[in-house]
């Protein structure tokens, strides 16, 4: 089992920036994918970004150039730094865990964006 404890979400205004943090516990295999997902209300969970164990990331075309994940390994860590966010960021975000084994998720983290 593995499990991801989520932080960082809060109501912001228009323009403001966030950063979320995800730490992983528990059986982690060293190659893994870690990432964020979120879920607007109505809406389904759409993918934000995802970044392998080597670094290699991937992203929404909605959040390019604005969000940016990183991770530490040494902390089984995910982070996703949100700039420029937007009313239509708003949404519950998921933190994602993947090995070949299985794929896991977070609580969620609710980020709002309103002024």
């Amino acid at each position: 089992q593995v499990q991801l404890v989520e932080s960082g979400g809060d109501s912001v205004q228009p323009g403001g920036s966030l950063r979320l943090s995800c730490a992983a516990s528990g059986r982690i295999f060293s190659a893994n994918i870690m990432g964020w997902y979120r879920r607007a209300p109505g809406k389904e969970r759409d993918l934000v970004a995802t970044i392998t164990n080597g670094g290699s990331t991937n992203y929404a075309d909605s959040v390019k150039g604005r969000f940016t994940i990183s991770r530490d390994n040494a902390k089984n860590t995910v982070y996703l730094q949100m700039n420029s966010l937007n009313p239509e960021d708003t949404a519950t975000y998921y933190c994602y865990y993947r090995d070949f084994r299985s794929a896991y998720w977070g609580q969620g983290t609710q980020v709002t964006v309103s002024s």
